[in-house]
């Protein structure tokens, strides 16, 4: 095995006199947004420190009701994540802990990356930027929140927030008492008072002795903190599915290693890497992924040569689960993640996954098994992955035309019986593993495969199927289909160039760099077909109509 380590419970309302404006409404809207107004302050009064930021964080629900022990445990660990997360920014701070709620201090200068960082934080509901400023009387609370929130609600309508935390027995007033006192200081310059869609508002949670003042939260993404309950091995592809089942399980405190069996060669590798590495770099403070890519080259050659083509897909999934099998007991893991959707494909229909699931002892968590494709995809926008996973392409070299969607497992021990394992624990021994949060992709080797332009007197070799070669090709292109191409490579004249042609350019771009590493001069079309019906249409020659 081959290790890489590149450096680099608000109080609810009640009824006021008809007199009286009413300054108590629902709780605050949590904003999506971690974008949050603070800087100076509004009355122009400096708070106790001009140069520190602080922000308060609530816990969600999964922590603040678990037994003594086990939220004493899930708070170490939600306080261990933040701290990681701040330090591999480089952001000095200073955490204080109190029963439900905590406190995060650090300069000024990083406010915006240190909200945006601790708003990723599993088990964090929501947080704010604060002013802090200590308090003997309710005069006090209200003439310094005059002070501060009165430019915020100027012209504007507004809404007044109050909460009592910690000891109440310490805070002799009622939180509607302090919002009718607020309220009615603010009123005069305002537009009015709005409790379901105020245009502002003012904020505040009161503790003994001193108090809060903040105007919108930010939206925390909730869960357990990460690493809570144990690990477990993700299987991943780079596509839409696998990083949004991995964060889904991420949010229920699971830490994970990725395990990447890899098909279409080095720049599918790559690009699976650039997408997992978001995933770490954004979502996986306090813990430390990695990425195990493991060559199945021979594996899916001893598959076609051995197994019927229908039975392709289902016999590969339980190879991959083998796989990740492996690769979990060496790390400690207690299951395995997978990004299977009911029947989206033909290996995930009810059918096949009962029969791949044996493949392994290990309990298979397949958390996005309900999801429909427009949802899985608006979750990869939201955590980020989106656009990478999106141009990834899909490795098409092992999808039959009629692939079995009921398979048995009586057939699939049949079609299985030839198999030689030890080529997948070879495989599995010699993988090539990397440590995401330290690892920098620009010091990855990239083999140079790609090409965009199709030089004079090359050969063109066009992967596809016979009915999609004659469908269209791109002139004067040579009809060798994918499975040929792999088992004849060798036998092509030396002194050549090659130019490949797929799909969507994985089938192509790993052949191009087998076809390098036999000393061929061999290039693929980036981009697959759709470019390179670009670039036909760009010369003028005739292309399909779609």
């Amino acid at each position: 095995m081959r290790n890489s380590h590149a450096n680099h419970g608000s109080e609810s309302g009640i009824q006021l006199q008809e007199s009286i404006p009413v300054f108590l409404g629902e709780p605050s809207r949590v904003e999506n947004s971690s974008k949050i107004v603070s800087g100076k302050d509004p009355a122009g009064d400096a708070p106790n420190d001009a140069a520190r930021s602080i922000v308060l964080l609530r816990f969600s629900g999964d922590v603040t009701t678990k037994a003594p022990p086990t939220r004493r445990r899930f708070l170490q660990r939600l306080v261990t994540n933040l701290k990681d997360a701040l330090s591999s920014l480089g952001i000095d701070h200073k955490v204080t802990r109190t029963h439900d709620r905590l406190f995060v201090e650090f300069s000024s200068l990083h406010e915006e990356t240190a909200v945006d960082a601790l708003s990723k934080i599993f088990g964090v509901q929501s947080l704010a930027l604060v002013k802090k400023y200590a308090w003997a009387t309710l005069d006090d609370i209200v003439e310094t929140g005059e002070k501060i929130f009165r430019d915020a609600v100027r012209g504007r309508t507004f809404a007044v927030r109050a909460r009592r935390v910690g000891d109440r027995r310490a805070i002799p007033f009622q939180s509607e008492e302090v919002q009718r006192r607020l309220g009615s200081a603010l009123l005069p310059g305002a537009a009015g008072v709005s409790l379901k869609f105020p245009e502002s508002v003012a904020a505040l949670e009161i503790m003994p002795g001193e108090a809060y003042y903040f105007g919108q939260n930010v939206r925390g993404r909730g869960g357990l903190p990460l690493g809570c309950e144990g690990k477990a091995i993700s299987l991943v592809s780079g596509g839409f599915d696998s990083p949004v089942a991995t964060w889904l399980m991420m949010k229920r405190g699971v830490a994970l290693d990725y395990v990447f069996c890899n098909l279409g060669g080095r720049d599918h590798q790559l690009e699976t890497l650039r997408v997992m590495k978001v995933v770490s770099d954004r979502w996986s403070y306090g813990t430390r992924p990695h990425f195990h890519a493991v060559d199945f080259d021979e594996v899916t050659r001893d598959l076609q040569a051995k197994v019927s083509t229908r039975y392709w897909q289902v016999v590969l999934k339980r190879l991959m689960l083998r796989t990740a099998e492996i690769i979990a007991n060496e790390r400690a893991a207690w299951a395995i993640v997978t990004g299977d959707a009911l029947g989206q494909v033909s290996s995930q229909t009810l059918q096949n996954i009962a029969v791949i699931s044996p493949a392994t002892s290990l309990p298979i968590l397949r958390p996005v098994v309900g999801l429909n494709k427009d949802e899985i995809i608006q979750q990869a926008r939201e955590i980020g992955t989106h656009d990478l996973s999106a141009k990834v392409g899909e490795y098409c070299a092992l999808v039959p035309s009629k692939p079995a969607t009921r398979a048995t497992r009586a057939q699939i021990d049949y079609e299985e019986r030839d198999l030689d394992l030890s080529i997948l624990e070879r495989a599995v021994s010699e993988r090539t593993v990397l440590d995401l949060r330290t690892l920098d992709l620009d010091s990855l080797e990239r083999p140079e495969t790609q090409t965009s332009e199709i030089p004079p007197d090359s050969v063109i070799l066009d992967l596809r199927s016979k009915a999609a070669f004659q469908g269209w090709h791109y002139p004067d292109a040579l009809f060798l289909d994918f499975p040929n191409a792999l088992r004849a490579y060798g036998e092509l004249e030396a002194g050549r160039a090659y130019v490949l042609y797929c799909e969507f350019g994985l089938k192509s771009g790993h052949l191009a760099e087998l076809m390098q590493r036999r000393g061929l001069d061999a290039r693929h079309f980036a981009g697959g077909l759709k470019e390179l019906i670009a670039y036909a249409k760009q010369r003028g020659l005739t292309t399909p109509e779609f």
